[in-house]
């Protein structure tokens, strides 16, 4: 069912029983386990994207999961200990808030289905913990300054009660666990 309309993910929201998860694979067994739900006929969706290579003189192209090792399912609760069957999942995350969910997967098909190159961009929040990850300042830790308007991180002198901002490029950040 991943080619699945935005009235099927309404019908699957209606459902009795049943709840959405976030189904977080082992390391790349989304399609693995993508087959597994369609064996066992449970409504799923693995967003898979389209990814050119040129290796010399040959082009390779292959399908990814846009979200690597995620796999949304909606999953009949008697049968929610089927899903670990395979020994493919790490661990499911139930979804809270199943009408945004909906909403947010839906536009996700659409994007997908529209063909527009789309890469995955972090949400950064005003004060989350950042790492560079390239230039002179690799391996510095921060935090977001405003991620309305990014221009940098700030790194915090604690003893001065001060920080110092600087102008970094978001592509050279990485988000560090709270």
């Amino acid at each position: 069912m991943s080619t699945a309309t935005a009235e099927s993910f309404t019908a699957f929201a209606s459902a009795e029983g049943e709840s959405w998860w976030v189904c977080h694979t082992k390391p790349r067994c989304e399609k693995k386990f993508a087959a597994l739900m369609s064996a066992e006929r449970m409504a799923h969706y693995l967003p898979v994207i389209t990814s050119t290579k040129t290796y010399g003189n040959r082009k390779r192209t292959h399908t990814l999961p846009l979200f690597a090792s995620y796999v949304f399912a909606r999953v009949p609760d008697e049968l929610k200990a089927r899903i670990y069957q395979m020994d493919l999942l790490a661990r499911a995350i139930p979804v809270e808030d199943e009408p945004l969910f909906l909403r947010q997967l839906v536009d996700v098909q659409r994007i997908v289905a529209s063909g527009y190159e789309t890469t995955l961009h972090p949400l950064y929040k005003k004060g989350s913990p950042v790492l560079v990850t390239g230039g002179a300042l690799r391996g510095l830790e921060g935090l977001i300054d405003d991620p309305a308007n990014p221009s940098g991180i700030v790194v915090q002198v604690d003893v001065l009660q001060q920080g110092l901002h600087i102008a970094i490029p978001m592509s050279d950040l990485k988000l560090l666990p709270r």
